[in-house]
């Protein structure tokens, strides 16, 4: 089994327990996820099993959207509400102050990962240094909020709803809306509803049902790999050629000149898929398609970047 399966992650769980458990189930060497989900939150998490644990690096940089209820009055140290609380303050705003906040975190701004998140210090998650007390010092990012929504304001709750860019901390935006209310702010509950290209109506509950009726679901609902990659032009090749790929050849101009492919640039990524479309390799162009009939036969066309061995 190779593919993707997307899952709707439950609270209470960690992003590596679901992995551990689909590859459990399907009986996987390798599996892995692709934008961490805290134990708080629920939602979309995709899991890449077996040959497709090498598209992650394609999927790292994907936006992401949230829904997400934030409670005014509460400051914590892991800024939700499983933390510690660390200040209480009166709420006094009104629904419209509360909505113009929450529009105003629209845009690019800097922020500070959480004391209590898995980015990494010196090798080890920050929670690790946290939770022995460490104070460590890490260079705030640069993320980007692309719009965001109030859907229900219920003082002393509120709810939005976000898209945003990767590595942005729903809970430090919490924290921000509550700074700029004055009274402020920890995460109470979050929903992951699309990860780049996965999207929440595709996600599959993990259900307690017998194991092997799961893992017969998870193979009628796994995503294959040349559909995961829909984005990517696919560049047509020969059984004969599939070989000589996977046995390293970097296939220059000759043999990509005729192709039936899209007009593409140089950086742009293609995938090699045989007559049944399966994928052999995923390739980064180094020159542009319309450009191959001039070029050297024997120049380097593309550069090959991951191959599949399904």
């Amino acid at each position: 089994m190779h593919g993707v399966v997307v899952i709707d992650k439950p609270a209470g769980r960690t992003s590596f327990d679901v992995v551990r458990r689909i590859r459990g189930l399907c009986g996987a060497a390798k599996a892995g996820h692709a934008g961490t989900l805290d134990p708080l939150a629920t939602g979309v998490l995709p899991v890449f099993v077996n040959e497709a644990t090498k598209l992650m690096q394609f999927f790292s940089h994907d936006d992401k959207e949230y829904r997400a209820t934030v409670l005014l009055g509460v400051e914590t140290d892991t800024l939700d509400v499983e933390g510690r609380v660390t200040a209480e303050r009166s709420c006094d705003v009104t629904a419209g102050e509360v909505t113009r906040a929450v529009e105003s975190l629209v845009g690019r701004v800097r922020q500070q990962p959480p004391r209590y998140s898995a980015v990494k210090h010196r090798g080890k998650p920050l929670y690790v240094w946290a939770r022995k007390g460490v104070h460590v010092e890490v260079e705030p990012r640069t993320v980007e909020i692309y719009r965001i929504t109030v859907l229900e304001v219920a003082l002393p709750l509120v709810r939005f709803s976000v898209a945003c860019s990767k590595g942005t901390y729903v809970r430090s935006l919490c924290e921000d809306l509550g700074r700029r209310l004055g009274c402020g702010a920890c995460l109470f509950g979050l929903r992951r509803t699309r990860c780049g290209r996965f999207r929440e109506d595709e996600a599959l509950v993990l259900e307690e049902r017998g194991d092997r009726e799961y893992a017969d679901l998870i193979q009628s609902r796994i995503i294959p790999i040349a559909d995961a990659l829909g984005d990517f032009p696919a560049v047509p090749v020969t059984a004969i050629e599939a070989e000589k790929i996977q046995q390293g050849l970097q296939p220059d101009c000759e043999m990509l000149e005729g192709r039936n492919i899209p007009s593409l640039s140089e950086g742009d990524m293609v995938k090699f898929v045989t007559e049944n479309y399966t994928v052999v390799a995923v390739a980064e162009m180094l020159v542009p398609a319309r450009e191959l009939p001039l070029m050297d036969k024997r120049r380097q066309a593309v550069k090959i970047v991951r191959v599949f061995n399904t």
